[in-house]
């Protein structure tokens, strides 16, 4: 299928060839008629992915502290790495689309496939989007008509913070495609409206949709014309609209406004406030949040649990449906909004006009209609560089999740350790792409489980959310492929006893046997290879000290969420359990935790004991500041110390014949642990890491997570 994605690099604009998006729990499938290009939020990413490498620092201070932060802490160049990884994926753009439902995701009720219905989704032929992120198109609405419903929501969300009443005075700062809209639904509501703007066309339809306007290109002084047409009383309210680094329009607008007025900063705009003019007269200043409520909130958005509508009577969802109620009934009118039309094939000409200099409102995409079937869930990939795929004779490694951590780490440790990519699979299709292009897979798919039955895969990779690590290495255990899964190897004891018992099934039907490995990639670190050598001639017990400056997540990130991440004790302190494992070489027999009192659970002490009569503390903090090192290891042993600082220096201290080993880069071993698991794949070895450690702290993780004791 087609859609539009845009290089957040280079500004580019391509019309790229994915395959149908998988239809998840909970969401809805939908062949797209109509899109609507949002003029404003495209143009403002368009410009961006075009500006200069300092223009785009200077338009995000937040983010050039951070790197600024990681520079000092994990050196320049995987600092830099992380940078141009993150700004050469692709951007999806567009959320206004209309179309028609072609599947049902599980949970999904009050829709049926035919169903003609908006949705917040891109500018492509299929998309699958969240049920509560759509809404039915009435029989009088037509589909170019229902693709300007969600920009509606967006203005009708703006006006129910200004809370207008009938015969207010309401000033709208900016008469783009929002600004418009929101004429006409202030105008539905018995509001006397004045529109301000710089453009008379958009001026002469803002005075055509019932509103008086003000041309701020003839130098009108807006504030006195709000005064003048609110009786010399001041408005009752300003909705700001407008796209602006300036932050003159909020300052006019609380000079214009009466006692206690409101002002909503729907737009974008510069926000150097002046105390004075909000202080004397007690004016309210609220910057609305998208198309309502439930926006940016996963429990409504990705799980479908609507508020109810006694306490929310307005979502999103059902602003979706005022909007188009609006439109059946011929209170919004969006037609003469409509500037261009063009097929999807001809959308790089449409973004050339938003980008140029040329005038234009709504812009229109249609499409064919596609035919979806499983053959349009898979898009073998032209390789720009054939000769740096391995032979078709090597066993082919196929991945499942191309997120941020696959595409940054993962798969360049596989490339480097060459493998053959053979396919890679994601949701959505769009980080499958890059994914697929960037390093050199055969193709890329939607249709996780054709993977499982693919005879040129011999070995699966699985890099998706936590809750589904257990279920793909089953399937890959029954299937007979190899697994090498990122950690966590599952998130319950019952799904490790699962997991046990497959393989105990298989190497008991005397099947093929597979291996099983977890990216436990610090043990395969150069610096703890090197601490692991000169460990191994101590023969009494040692002492370590973990400390790890994991950093802030949010309660609300997914990797908190105790039914899909599993909290941070699986999802990311393994790693340091493994770690220790590995140094100590004795099996772990105790363990204790202890907890800071937080919201998140996330900042703990967790002491290990071990069969040789070791011990290990690992700190856990989420408390400390970016600008100090993420790990650091100390190991007490014979009168001795060895000290590793974020696996980029190690120094002994009394070691005979040792006494540091630095690297230019930090090394936390992924690259090493991929080619570790290609290279027994290939040579039919055993797994790098053995099974009963995979198991035994994969266990251990989950009871000191759960608190259950063995």
């Amino acid at each position: 299928m087609k859609q539009i994605l845009q290089s957040l690099k280079t500004g580019a604009t391509e019309i790229a060839e994915l395959p149908v998006p998988a239809v998840r729990r909970g969401q809805i499938l939908i062949g797209t008629t109509q899109t609507l290009v949002s003029a404003g939020t495209e143009r403002m990413l368009v410009e961006f992915g075009k500006a200069g490498w300092l223009e785009k620092a200077r338009q995000q201070p937040d983010k050039v502290r951070m790197v600024l932060d990681k520079i000092k802490t994990d050196g320049l160049m995987p600092t830099l790495e992380a940078v141009f990884n993150k700004l050469d994926q692709p951007l999806p753009l567009g959320y206004c689309n209309v179309g028609r439902v072609s599947a049902l995701g599980a949970g999904v009720a009050h829709f049926e496939i035919g169903d003609r219905v908006i949705s917040n989704g891109k500018h492509a032929e299929v998309v699958s989007v969240p049920f509560n992120l759509c809404a039915k198109v009435p029989e009088a609405v037509s589909d170019e008509e229902a693709a300007f419903t969600v920009l509606g929501a967006i203005a009708l969300q703006g006006i129910r913070l200004v809370q207008p009443t009938l015969g207010e005075t309401v000033v709208v700062t900016g008469l783009g495609l929002i600004g418009l809209v929101t004429v006409q639904l202030l105008r539905a509501h018995g509001c006397r409206v004045l529109g301000l703007d710089f453009d008379p066309e958009k001026l002469e339809m803002a005075r055509a949709f019932g509103a008086e306007v003000v041309d701020l290109s003839k130098g009108q002084d807006p504030v006195a014309a709000a005064m003048t047409y609110s009786r010399g009383r001041g408005v009752d309210g300003v909705i700001v609209t407008a796209a602006t680094k300036s932050s003159e329009p909020i300052h006019q607008a609380a000079h214009m406004c009466r006692k206690r007025g409101r002002i909503v900063l729907v737009g974008v705009t510069g926000l150097e406030l002046s105390r004075a003019d909000f202080f004397e007269k007690e004016l309210t200043f609220q910057v609305s949040c998208s198309y309502g409520p439930g926006r940016y909130d996963n429990n409504y958005e990705e799980k479908g649990n609507d508020y109810p509508v006694g306490f929310v009577r307005w979502t999103e969802q059902r602003n979706f449906e005022a909007v188009l109620d609006m439109m059946a009934d011929g209170r919004l009118d969006v037609k003469p909004l409509i500037s261009h039309r063009f097929a999807i094939s001809e959308a790089e000409q449409a973004y050339e006009l938003v980008g140029g200099a040329g005038k234009s409102l709504g812009i229109l995409l249609r499409y064919p209609g596609l035919t979806i079937d499983n053959d349009a869930r898979t898009v073998a990939v032209p390789s720009h560089a054939q000769s740096e795929r391995a032979p078709a004779s090597v066993c082919g490694v196929s991945v499942i999740g191309s997120g941020n951590y696959a595409t940054a780490v993962l798969l360049p440790a596989f490339k480097t350790a060459g493998a053959r990519l053979r396919s890679v699979a994601s949701a959505t299709g769009v980080s499958g792409l890059h994914a697929a292009r960037k390093f050199g897979f055969e193709e890329t798919t939607t249709d996780t489980e054709r993977l499982f039955g693919d005879s040129e895969t011999g070995a699966l990779v699985i890099t998706t959310r936590h809750d589904s690590h257990a279920q793909y290495v089953l399937r890959a255990i029954e299937a007979g492929k190899h697994v090498f899964v990122e950690k966590p190897l599952c998130l319950t004891l019952e799904e490790l006893v699962g997991i046990e018992t497959a393989l105990a099934a298989r190497h008991a039907s005397g099947a093929s046997s597979v291996m099983l490995m977890v990216g436990f990639n610090r043990r395969f670190a150069a610096h703890v290879q090197r601490m692991h050598q000169l460990l191994a001639s101590i023969t009494g017990p040692k002492s370590f000290v973990m400390t790890v400056n994991a950093g802030a997540i949010p309660a609300e990130h997914w990797t908190q969420d105790a039914g899909v991440g599993g909290g941070r004790i699986i999802g990311e302190a393994c790693h340091f359990i493994d770690l220790l494992r590995f140094l100590a070489d004795a099996p772990i027999t105790g363990w204790e935790r202890m907890d800071m009192d937080s919201r998140t659970g996330d900042t703990v002490t967790i002491q290990l004991r071990f069969g040789d009569g070791s011990i290990g503390t690992v700190h856990y903090f989420a408390n400390g500041s970016k600008s100090f090192p993420k790990e650091r290891l100390e190991v007490f042993a014979a009168g001795r110390v060895l000290q590793l600082d974020n696996f980029r220096k190690l120094t002994g201290f009394g070691w005979p014949g040792f006494t540091k080993l630095s690297l230019w880069r930090q090394d936390k071993g992924q690259k090493a642990c991929a080619k570790a698991f290609v290279d027994a794949v290939s040579q039919g070895g055993a797994s790098p890491i053995p099974l009963e450690q995979v198991i035994e702290v994969s266990r251990v993780s989950i009871e000191i997570a759960s608190g259950v004791r063995p």
